[in-house]
This record gives C-alpha cells, structure tokens and sequence, in this order.
C-alpha cells in the first residue's frame, strides 16, 4: 500500500487514519490550520511530514483525506479538489449537506469527491488519542452519487479495507437517516438521562453511588467530547428531528403501557428489543469465502453507485470493486468480489434492477 496520501485534519480521526495509514507503509504528509496540533501529530507518528498550506499538502498525493469538524467539510473538500487533489474523501458524520455543497459548487470537480464516515471514535480527545487499530473491525460508511468517478470509488473503497475496515455504501441521505437513528439521537438520549440523573443536587451524590451498569452503559457516550455536536446536529437538522420524533413517540407507547398495566405488551416489548439486541452484529466481517460477480453495465455516469448502494440496503459486504472498460466504448463489465453468504440475495436485486449477472466462486 506504498505511496503518499495526505490528512487534512489532525484530530482523533485524522490522526487514527494518519497512524494506520503509516503502519501499512504509506507516506502522509499532514496540513492543519492549528500549528500545535500539526506538530503534536508529527511527534507522534501521525504524519510523516508537516505542510504549510493545503495546496502543499494535497500536491503528489494519491488520496486527500479531509478530517476536519463537520461545517468545515465541504469547504476543505472544495480547496483541496481546487488545488489539484487527485480523489478526496472525508470521515464526517454528515454526508447530505456536504455532498450536495461540493457537487453545487464544483459540479465537474466533484467526481474526484467520494463522502465517507468511519463508523468508529474514542472517548479520548484529539490526536492524543489517536490509535492506529482505531478502524479495524468497524464499519465505514462510502456515499457515492451519480456524479462520482469510480476510479476514485474503488481507490478510496480499497484504502479503507487496508485500514481493516468493511465498507458500506449507501446514498447520502439515506447515510444521515441510519446515523441519526443509531448515533445522533442515542447522543442526545444519554445526555439528556445523564442530565436529568444529576439534576438534584440533594441526591446526586447518592444516585451516582446506585448508579449500576445499566445506567453506566446507556449513559457511557454522554463522556464523549461535546465539542464537535453542535455542528453535528445543525447539519443534519432534519434527519435528527425525524428520529427524534419517532423514538419520543416510541416512549410514549411505552409510557402507556407501563401506564395501563398491560404487562403482556411490556413482555412484548422488552423481548423484541432483547432479540434484536442479540442479532447486533459483533463487528463487521468478511466471511472467509469469496465470490466474485461480474456485472455488464453501460458506461454512463451513476452505474456505481446504483449498484454499490443496492449492497448497501441489502447489508452486503463488498471486499473489491473495479469496472472494465470495453475498448470498443459504450459498455464495461463490473466486477464485485462479495462474501459468498450475502451473493445469492445480492444477485437476485442486481437481476430485480435489470443486470445480467455471472458468478465465480473464488477459492
């Protein structure tokens, strides 16, 4: 995985990726706007070398990853295809707003742009924190539109599957619902029970002394660094509301049920929610054996993303992917390598979609 990259962002994210990337023999050269944050990476294996300006940073390398807070994305995705970047990528929570800014302003430029977020975090603060195994095991999420050049899809899928993560590719709306659900809003609920718990300052020593390992598991994310929230949050305004509104509605059901005593219904409940507790996934993994599905596609914009998205809804795991281009033009042939447990219901949507699917059982 030899080459040089660059991470525009020297934070807990920026500087996991900047080790990882290091750890596999790739040269990163770095670019901050906080100088002693810039330094700080440097000292500690980050980074290989320090830029002083992002054009510096982005010159001669291979793949721009941009990891800087969530209302400075688009912005830094923006300078970085301007001065030259050859593909880009950011590990942001919010791939909408950011995605749909870049394309606005840069409609040509931002096929080089493919939207990611690493499904991954520490309760440690900045680059300090930063972990080289930060990614393995976790799942990043890719957003590519009809507008994204595969040739940086593949590139930026194969990095991340180097750095030990699964991918998951999805559109950028849909990404900001699922993480509204699963992230934002479980954000909100542990900060707001942990904020209602202490709110007496009679018992809040006594509460804190019961406090058990329920209440120390559900409340364990309000520890987190509340710095980079806000930004979060504005961003995906809509997304977040929406899961709000359905999970209040949701405790109101519950509420009532509690309420009228219907205890078979509160049995009902707690089982459904014990069974799918159960079935969460451990960490995403690739199974051991592999099959490849070659996919003819024309060769028009949105192909990849139409059926890498499908793997996304349908939670297939996608170890590879490039496309062959016939010399004659017009028309290529897709060439996915999936886990041979998810291929059967992936080919059966490719077909549903209208593809004409072979398959190759790899050993």
């Amino acid at each position: 995985m030899a080459g040089r990259m660059a991470v525009v962002g020297t934070g807990l994210i920026g500087g996991s990726v900047g080790l990882a990337l290091r750890a596999r023999g790739v040269d990163v050269v770095g670019f901050d706007h906080d100088e002693t944050r810039l330094a700080r990476a440097k000292q500690l294996g980050a980074i290989s070398e320090v830029a002083a300006t992002l054009a510096d940073a982005v010159t001669g390398a291979e793949l721009v990853i941009v990891a800087v807070p969530v209302g400075a994305i688009a912005g830094a995705v923006i300078a970085a295809l301007d001065a030259g970047a050859a593909v880009v990528t950011d590990v942001g929570s919010v791939k909408g707003p950011v995605v749909a800014e870049v394309e606005r302003a840069r409609p040509e430029a931002s096929a080089r742009f493919v939207g990611g977020h690493p499904m991954a975090g520490s309760e440690q603060e900045g680059v300090d924190g930063s972990d080289a195994t930060l990614f393995v095991g976790s799942t990043w999420t890719l957003t590519p539109t009809a507008n994204t050049d595969e040739r940086a899809y593949t590139l930026v899928l194969r990095t991340v599957r180097e750095l030990g993560a699964e991918v998951v590719t999805v559109t950028p709306t849909h990404h900001d619902e699922l993480v509204a659900l699963v992230s934002h809003v479980p954000q909100l609920a542990a900060s707001t029970l942990m904020d209602i718990a202490t709110a007496n300052e009679d018992d809040r020593r006594t509460m804190l002394r019961l406090a058990a390992g329920g209440f120390r598991d559900m409340t364990r994310i309000a520890a987190g660094h509340p710095g980079i929230w806000p930004d979060i949050l504005a961003t995906n305004r809509d997304a977040v509301l929406s899961a709000l509104d359905a999970y209040v509605a949701a405790l109101l059901h519950a509420r009532e049920i509690v309420a009228s005593g219907a205890r078979d219904d509160l049995l009902s409940l707690l089982e459904r929610a014990r069974s799918a507790r159960r079935n969460l996934p451990v960490g995403a993994s690739m199974a051991t054996d592999l099959v490849e599905l070659r996919v003819p596609v024309p060769d028009r914009p949105g192909v990849i993303a139409e059926v890498t998205t499908l793997a996304g809804r349908l939670g297939v795991n996608v170890a590879d992917v490039e496309i062959a281009h016939s010399l004659e033009g017009g028309r290529g042939v897709m060439v996915l390598v999936v886990a041979a447990i998810d291929a059967e219901s992936y080919e059966a949507g490719l077909r549903d979609l209208g593809y004409h699917v072979s398959r190759t059982d790899l050993a």
